[in-house]
């Protein structure tokens, strides 16, 4: 007789991706002018690896001087930059492009180690779409006559962007690939638990040839971040982040000449139909709320499903659940890896406990927490109303609240029930029913019968307090000319 064999007992080996392919300096400048600097007051600070807690490199601490500096750099460099015909710039876009392509494995490590998400989404994800967007940007910088912003459009000059910890790669594609390209310069802050790529990225820019004074990268806290906003030779501010701080730069830009993008929290709304196929769905319920332990502004993170076919659909989703793979994020078979700090992990659990508190019912997949870093379970709230806090507050963790519906009207009333409109997911297979519902939906972005897919040629942002601007796409280069 055959023997019968029980999958369940079949168990991942460890599959590490070597560290060895980064190195990793004990200490980091500020890059301004081409080179790298100490701070002008000689402050550092520590970045640490979320799933070790390990320290992993001394980098010097931006203040009010050094973004003078870096401001008073990029303009120098302005004119010669944007004076370059386009096909010129290109040429250091299409460089950079191939550097990041060349180096991807390096870079992927680098950001694994220093975020904390699992190596399989840096190297698959991030990576591939941080080259696409600087090779899609270069074949932009000798057309812009094209891009429907007028004959000659003119750059606006130095661009003042604050990037978020959550993707710190992608985010810094997403806000210098198109201001290059449309003859800006740049001065950047990276968020301070995540400055290593930025650094990394700022010598390929040496390796590349880029004229000094064009990107200046200046790793720092929040001051610094107020300094590169407010500071009146910035002609461009651009920033992904949190709505409070957010509405802060709006207030603070008020009234000046300064052009403003804001990419800001969101609540997405994964919309679930009783004509949807079911094992296709739960994939993209996983994706669009546990890619990246669900720290994505555009996350999936309300689930509303249609109530004849919830309980078919939970069963799916903790079935599912329970097959993913939470630790070390270097391993090639982790799906869940570590927080970004403990701050974030504090207030994930805060809200969590708020959603417990409030009645919801809470469940999650048994699984060993790592003894150091900063991890969370993937977790699921049932039996959540539109007033819990879990199905309103933006949380930025693997956290998934369960609501259902009993008609298209009600669920697009529901998904449009809230203060943010960054992203939503509509599952079903009738194509009239994704558009009617898409059409309603107060959504900057809103997917088909898929979740969290990223082009470059797509433009990106949100309603309400998700910010306003489009980044991504030919609508990405009208942020950066003086339209």
């Amino acid at each position: 007789m055959p023997k019968e064999f029980n999958t369940a007992a079949f168990e991942y080996a460890p599959a590490p991706e070597s560290r060895s392919v980064v190195d990793i300096a004990p200490s980091y400048g500020l890059f301004i002018d081409g080179e790298f600097v100490e701070a002008a007051d000689g402050k550092v600070f520590k970045t640490v690896s979320p799933s070790t807690e390990e320290v992993l490199s001394e980098v010097a601490q931006a203040g009010a001087a050094d973004v003078d500096r870096a401001v008073k750099a990029a303009r120098r460099a302005f004119e010669k930059w944007s004076a370059l015909p386009g096909s010129e710039r290109a040429k250091y876009l299409f460089r950079i492009a191939r550097i990041i392509q060349e180096r991807s494995r390096e870079l992927a490590v680098l950001e694994t180690l220093d975020n904390g998400k699992p190596i399989k989404e840096t190297r698959d994800a991030d990576l591939p779409l941080v080259a696409a967007h600087f090779f899609y940007y270069a074949g932009w910088a000798d057309k812009l006559s094209h891009a429907g912003y007028g004959s000659d459009p003119k750059p606006l000059g130095v661009a003042g962007q604050v990037i978020p910890w959550n993707f710190p790669l992608l985010m810094l594609a997403w806000k210098i690939a198109p201001a290059l390209a449309t003859g800006n310069t740049v001065v950047l802050k990276p968020a301070e638990t995540t400055p290593l790529s930025a650094l990394f990225f700022a010598d390929i820019c040496r390796q590349a040839g880029l004229p000094k004074g064009v990107v200046n990268i200046l790793p720092g806290y929040g001051d610094a971040g107020a300094a590169l906003t407010e500071h009146p030779d910035v002609n461009k501010v651009a920033f992904t982040g949190s709505t409070a701080v957010g509405k802060a730069i709006a207030r603070q830009v008020a009234g000046t000449h300064k052009k403003v993008t804001l990419e800001l929290g969101g609540k997405g709304a994964n919309i679930v139909f009783d004509d949807a196929p079911i094992d296709q769905a739960v994939e993209g319920i996983v994706t669009g709320i546990f890619f990246n332990q669900g720290q994505v502004c555009c996350a999936g993170s309300r689930l509303l499903v249609q109530e004849s076919i919830q309980d078919e659909v939970l069963d799916a989703l903790k079935r599912r659940l329970s097959t993913l793979r939470l630790g070390d994020p270097l391993d090639k078979n982790t799906d869940i890896g570590a927080i970004n700090s403990a701050e974030q992990l504090a207030r994930i659990t805060a809200l969590a406990e708020t959603g417990e508190a409030e009645g919801a019912e809470r469940w999650s997949p048994e699984c060993e927490l790592p003894t150091s870093g900063y991890w969370f379970r993937p977790t699921l709230f049932t039996g959540v109303t539109q007033a819990h806090t879990v199905a309103r507050d933006e949380i930025f963790g693997p956290v998934l609240s369960v609501l259902s519906f009993r008609t298209p009207e009600e669920a697009v009333a529901k998904a449009n029930n809230s203060q943010y409109g960054l992203s939503a997911g509509i599952w079903t297979e009738k194509g009239s029913r994704i558009l009617a519902v898409a059409g309603k939906l107060r959504a900057g972005v809103v997917w088909a019968n898929t979740f969290n897919k990223f082009d470059p040629t797509s433009p990106f942002g949100g309603y309400k307090e998700s910010g306003y601007g489009r980044e991504g796409g030919r609508h990405g280069l009208e942020a950066y000319l003086d339209v």
